[in-house]
């Protein structure tokens, strides 16, 4: 029997970057923009606090663009100060590259695995699901999922024990399977 396990973000991540202020490198994003538009070119920024010292800064969505070329719902969601909008921002590379910025998720996650009835059979059969991007070591969900320590799973896939199609090690942020024989 196929379990489904799903990743889930619980907040919006912190953003790693510089600060300006106080050389602190966390930022918070609270799902504000900032929208402003000169004639008829429109620039939009997603607001974030520093963790340390609360100093704004501003991470570009838009700029420059003609009004005209920006679909207006997207537009309403930036008035509307949607944070859903705000983990879309955050996820886009190009937005990500653009700015500087890197994302941590640690602490903004959480694992759903639909209950513990798994933890008793001989062999479990696992899919997992990512509800965003989000980096995390395969190892690790597998530890949480399964209520082992990172150790014990590692000697498990020594052992051949715990197998998967993808490579265990590193980071993942794609949906994965894997098989645990007990």
């Amino acid at each position: 029997m196929l379990n489904n396990w799903a990743v889930v973000p619980t907040c919006l991540p912190l953003v790693r970057r510089r600060c300006r202020a106080c050389a602190s490198e966390r930022f918070r994003a609270n799902g504000k923009f900032r929208v402003n538009a000169n004639h008829k070119l429109l620039d939009a920024w997603l607001l974030v606090l520093c963790t340390a010292c609360g100093d704004t800064a501003k991470l570009t969505v838009l700029e420059r663009m003609n009004v005209r070329s920006v679909r207006p719902e997207l537009l309403d969601r930036m008035h509307d100060n949607d944070p859903g909008l705000a983990a879309e921002v955050l996820q886009d590379p190009v937005m990500r590259r653009r700015n500087r910025i890197a994302l941590d998720w640690d602490d903004a996650w959480r694992l759903d695995t639909g209950g513990s009835d798994h933890l008793g059979r001989e062999v479990i059969d696992v899919a997992v699901r990512f509800a965003a991007r989000i980096p995390v070591r395969p190892v690790r969900v597998i530890a949480e999922g399964c209520g082992l320590s990172r150790a014990e799973v590692e000697r498990l896939i020594a052992d051949g024990k715990l197998v998967s199609p993808v490579r265990l090690g590193g980071k993942l942020s794609g949906d994965f399977t894997f098989m645990l024989k007990r």
